[in-house]
């Protein structure tokens, strides 16, 4: 059963941050709150995570994961950006946005999507998050925690407990979070398009929300 490991939302204690972050690189998934919802999280390194995470999906290996970076320049190292498209990821990060991007030769393939070597790339605004994202001091690779059969994801770690508590080492249990996912934008050649209208506003990308 996962290790249910509480953390102060706005004031993360250090040594239980440090606490989610030894379990990241010790090779395990843990479910961590975000500005949208939790999260599934583990370490970009870990070949085996990418099954374990299509499985509690319901996913296929088309499925584009994300990793969820602390700063732009993490999203540089990790995906073509423009001039263009840095000014545009400036203005709108942090945010609930995830960023289909073009990935760079520093990501293993199996991470990227199979035919299009894209990824998905955000900066969350999200104290927790972001504090876990310096403590280990490289990207999480992340899939929003939606559960096969559900349309929004999970937001309380108790449910997260009864739910999927024998298939992730821990659960960071911050208070119930919003359940409503990223908007998604993709970025790859140029003008911005939307594939999922979420938490983020539309209006910085000149977007309309579908009908």
């Amino acid at each position: 059963m996962a290790i249910v490991l509480s953390i102060h939302p706005d004031h993360p204690q250090p040594h239980r941050v440090a606490q989610a972050a030894n379990m990241v690189r010790e090779g395990g998934l843990i479910a961590v709150p975000t500005d949208s919802g939790y999260a599934l999280c583990g370490h970009l390194g870990d070949a085996g995570l990418l099954d374990r995470i299509r499985r509690l999906r319901g996913v296929d290996e088309r499925h584009l994961f994300t990793l969820m970076c602390r700063d732009l320049s993490e999203i540089a190292t990790y995906a073509r950006v423009d001039n263009a498209t840095y000014r545009l990821l400036k203005a709108t990060t942090p945010g609930s946005y995830t960023f289909i991007l073009e990935g760079t030769k520093e990501l293993p393939r199996r991470v990227l999507h199979p035919k299009r070597k894209t990824i998905g790339l955000r900066i969350p605004d999200h104290k927790l998050a972001l504090a876990l994202l310096q403590e280990l001091g490289e990207p999480l690779l992340t899939s929003t925690l939606i559960l096969a059969g559900d349309a929004e994801p999970l937001g309380d770690a108790d449910e997260i407990a009864a739910r999927i508590g024998k298939q992730v080492e821990l659960i960071v249990d911050a208070g119930t979070c919003t359940s409503q996912a990223t908007t998604v934008v993709n970025l790859v050649g140029g003008a911005p398009e939307l594939v999922r209208a979420g938490r983020g506003p539309l209006e910085p990308f000149g977007l309309e929300s579908p009908v």
